[in-house]
């Protein structure tokens, strides 16, 4: 149990211990952290004191709270904020190029080596995706999109690729709403996401990396820059 001394006190050796188990990967990046009573129960403090440790590591760019959804690890270092902060600055087109290449190469990799839990993860993403995308809520297909992107990521199996993933996770994010790549509006997007997830279960790397190369150029394309 911590110390009680005063309040503040309690709250900065409460978010110290946090940042501690984000440092050491014992929560990785990408991770939703736990409930709050589980929490609270873990490190022995108050509802209240709990509350202004993560606001606290939120504010330091370590945490990211979604609404409706609950509060990720993005960042394990100062040095992840000083990056997240970077690319918010950065002009739409470049942010898609930096995502291309994580994309690209995740896939590929993904193709060498997902394991049958991957396999079972993105089948279930890729069926999330394609309920979101004949349901015509472009905010949940955006969501759906995003978690099938960071599932094949992970199934990379780098855990340095997927921290830099989930630094721009965000900045991703904005290139989804931006380009209004909906499967609604833009049947290619659907497919080329469709072909990805296959070729990575089928092992095929080339396969895997033609079809990321063929949603990020439809993505250009909306977006008004020409494809290269």
């Amino acid at each position: 149990m911590l110390k009680q001394t005063n309040r503040m006190t309690l709250v900065e050796q409460a978010a110290e211990q946090m940042e501690k188990l984000i440092e050491s990967g014992t929560w990785p990046v990408g991770q939703k952290i736990a409930a709050e009573q589980e929490l609270m129960e873990q490190l022995q403090i108050s509802r209240n004191t709990l509350r202004e440790a993560v606001r606290a590591l939120v504010h330091a760019g370590l945490l990211k709270t979604r609404q409706g959804d609950g509060t990720y690890v993005v960042s394990s270092s100062k040095l992840g904020v000083v990056l997240q902060q970077r690319i918010e600055q950065t002009e739409l087109l470049k942010t898609l190029e930096v995502r291309y290449a994580l994309e690209r190469e995740a896939a590929r990799l993904a193709a060498i080596r997902r394991d049958d839990d991957d396999i079972e993860i993105l089948q279930q993403r890729i069926q999330d995706y394609e309920r979101e995308a004949a349901g015509g809520d472009h905010d949940a297909f955006v969501a759906a999109d995003i978690k099938l992107h960071i599932a094949i990521v992970a199934a990379a199996h780098n855990d340095l690729l997927n921290e830099l993933y989930m630094h721009v996770i965000d900045a991703i994010t904005l290139t989804i709403q931006k380009s209004g790549c909906y499967p609604d509006q833009n049947e290619d997007f659907l497919l080329s996401h469709k072909k990805t997830v296959q070729a990575i279960i089928e092992g095929n790397i080339s396969a895997a990396g033609e079809a990321v190369t063929q949603y990020i150029e439809v993505s250009k394309s909306s977006l008004g820059y020409e494809e290269s």
